[in-house]
């Protein structure tokens, strides 16, 4: 699937945020017309392999202001029909691009600050400084990001620690957590 033949099939856009603002407070019906042009952050997936985990965080990018990006191969369908028939009702309004590569993604986004994230190594996400508009990359559920890539970003790498009882949380777990732990830091009054 292509990334223009995934935008037309499941719409551009979300609108982030609470309020009139959206699609379905206002009437409009324009999922594009209240696409963010300035995120939180950019949330990227590469390669993710559970369509339940994309949704998920495809609802946390919509409810708190964040653009998903999924980088292919996926291990689903985000056709309309799929889409459709997981009752994703909101999917349409999630602030969503598809790229073909990693490469694509950082042509896409530019100098923007990446950050990487590992079950395993780096400092605890609590410590790092986040940044609006900072690019948080996620791994595959079965293997995580690539060595090499962590390798290439020294210092850039945060952990979500767990016991070693398992091998880590949850996909939409993890980026649930360093979501909000962002949130904190950057917008408290989110919490009132």
């Amino acid at each position: 699937m292509t990334v223009g033949d995934t935008t037309a099939a499941i719409g551009e856009s979300g609108c982030p945020g609470k309020g009139a603002d959206r699609p379905e407070a206002s009437g409009e019906s324009d999922p594009a017309a209240c696409r963010s042009s300035d995120p939180l952050f950019h949330i990227v997936l590469v390669e993710p392999e559970i369509p339940q985990n994309a949704g998920t965080i495809g609802r946390l990018c919509l409810g708190v202001g964040c653009r998903l990006h999924l980088v292919e191969p996926l291990g689903f369908r985000i056709d309309e029909k799929a889409v459709r028939r997981a009752g994703l009702d909101y999917w349409k309004h999630v602030d969503l691009e598809v790229h073909e590569s990693f490469a694509a993604v950082r042509a896409a986004l530019g100098a923007t600050p990446l950050t990487l994230t590992s079950a395993r190594e780096g400092r605890l996400f609590t410590a790092h400084r986040f940044t609006k508009g900072e690019v948080l990359v996620f791994g595959p559920e079965s293997v995580g990001l690539r060595a090499a890539w962590r390798a290439a970003h020294p210092g850039r790498v945060i952990r979500v620690p767990t016991l070693d009882t398992i091998r880590s949380l949850n996909l939409s777990q993890a980026v649930a957590v360093v979501v909000y732990e962002g949130i904190k830091q950057l917008r408290p009054d989110f919490f009132r």
